[in-house]
């Protein structure tokens, strides 16, 4: 579990200055799914579902 805390914690990192530095690249895209990955198999994977399902529930709730 700790090796897998600091992978996510080091992927977004390196994700957030690769979108603060340059522009969005394949291999930047490649380090945003690994982090994506890793991020699904840590402790927070249920309260970020749980997060986007509420979301989109108040989005398909808006009526225009």
């Amino acid at each position: 579990m700790i090796l897998s805390i600091s992978g996510v914690v080091l992927l977004g990192i390196i994700a957030f200055l690769f979108f603060k530095k340059d522009g969005m690249k394949l291999s930047h895209a490649f380090v945003c799914a690994l982090f994506g990955f890793f991020l699904a198999g840590s402790a927070i994977a249920p309260s970020i579902t749980a997060s986007t399902a509420s979301l989109a529930s108040l989005l398909g709730g808006i009526k225009l």
